[in-house]
């Protein structure tokens, strides 16, 4: 039992590595597909909201879609339509926008299942080990994320076709998640559902219930999406760097991450979700104080430094605490989580960049930097039942053990 559980979990980190790398070779990618397409700076936007847009219906389609099929089945089709997607956005003819846009509604749909059934496999595999595990997964994102955007630097440093750039990646990572989601391994709702009694609504979701950690996820990602559209912007325009080192805030954000997520675990055993929660949101909170009154760019990038820290914390923990909070309907209160990650990413780039024309960059750094305090108000959601789990930990559900995807 415990190599099939080893199995699973080392199978989903792969699925989170690939899908973090995935994501930084679109994202990071960006004016060189505005260039291969002709994308006007006024459409440009429009594209770019429309994948997280159709990731939001991809992951309401999939709480629909658990009911009748395992997790581990939607993530073993949904990431190889992202990534041949992905492929598909490089591939397209030049100039040949509808091309463009098949290619990254493809891409949204397929994203939208695909983070939604990762995070209901993070969420019921710590359930069956008993203890925090879900910031590894998250962890393993963020290495993804920055080996795909040192691909994407090395790509755009040789000046090679976006098709060139994405082939060899697409051609390792999709036969190795299928390989590796042989050995996914799925929960029972129904398992947990019977100790639940009636807390969290049983086997429904109420929407009251959820909505404080639907905020947490909300203002985390807009948060995130600040630093990884404003961070080079900033340094550059408003503390005088110059444009190489305007390229660092992002990478030591990313940095920061991994670290803060790799060790996140230990401090949710020790201390418990919710204090981590609350040290997350003050650090990252601190960070955005520090980089809206940098005087210089290196102050500049210690906040950064501190948000990676801060940051990282919240969104796993948000997943994590959704599953505590509907244990008999974990995947469904999952899945609609999952959609205000982009509603975040949606809000907060725009936000940003409104603030900071009319207003001033300094000061639309605080708008994040409160929004982030605001979850503090909601760092009780995050602590364990202690009358389900037992001495506020989670406790292990040996129903699910050995019970691999291969059974479907």
């Amino acid at each position: 039992m415990t190599d099939v559980l080893r199995r699973g979990r080392a199978s989903l980190a792969f699925s989170f590595f690939a899908q973090g790398a995935t994501f930084a070779l679109l994202v990071t990618r960006i004016p060189a597909i505005q260039d291969r397409y002709g994308i006007s700076d006024g459409l440009l936007p429009v594209f770019l909201a429309a994948v997280p847009i159709l990731a939001g219906v991809g992951s309401v389609t999939t709480e629909q879609l658990v009911k009748r099929v395992r997790p581990s089945r939607l993530l073993r089709w949904s990431q190889p339509v992202v990534l041949l997607a992905l492929l598909g956005v490089g591939a397209g003819g030049s100039g040949v926008m509808a091309e463009l846009g098949l290619a990254l509604a493809a891409f949204g749909l397929a994203v939208g299942a695909l983070d939604a059934s990762m995070n209901m496999l993070g969420v019921s595999l710590q359930r069956t080990y008993g203890r925090s595990i879900m910031l590894s997964f998250h962890a393993a994102y963020s290495l993804g994320g920055i080996v795909g955007a040192s691909l994407a630097w090395a790509g755009a440093h040789w000046q090679l076709a976006l098709w060139v750039s994405y082939l060899p990646v697409v051609a390792v990572l999709l036969p190795a998640t299928l390989v590796g989601s042989r050995w996914y391994v799925d929960g029972e709702a129904g398992a947990v559902q019977e100790e639940a009694g009636g807390g969290g609504g049983g086997g429904a979701v109420v929407f009251k219930l959820l909505l404080p950690l639907c905020l947490v996820m909300t203002f985390a990602y807009i948060g995130d999406s600040t630093v990884s559209n404003w961070s080079a912007k900033y340094l550059k325009d408003v503390l005088g760097s110059s444009e190489q080192l305007a390229t660092v805030p992002y990478n030591v954000y990313m940095v920061t991450t991994l670290v803060g997520r790799a060790i996140g675990d230990f401090g949710v055993r020790r201390f418990g979700a919710a204090a981590v929660v609350r040290i997350g949101a003050l650090v990252a909170a601190g960070g955005f104080a520090v980089v809206s009154v940098a005087p210089d760019a290196w102050v500049g990038m210690l906040g950064f430094t501190l948000l990676g820290l801060g940051l990282c914390v919240l969104v796993p923990q948000t997943f994590a605490a959704a599953g505590r909070l509907f244990p008999g309907a974990s995947d469904a209160a999952i899945a609609r989580l999952n959609i205000f990650n982009y509603v975040g990413f949606l809000i907060g780039s725009p936000l940003v960049g409104a603030l900071g024309d009319t207003w001033s960059y300094r000061g639309a750094m605080l708008v994040p930097m409160v929004l982030v305090l605001v979850t503090l108000g909601y760092a009780r959601s995050f602590a364990a039942q202690p009358d389900r789990y037992g001495g506020g930990h989670e406790r292990p559900r040996t129903a699910d053990v050995g019970r691999g995807s291969n059974g479907l």
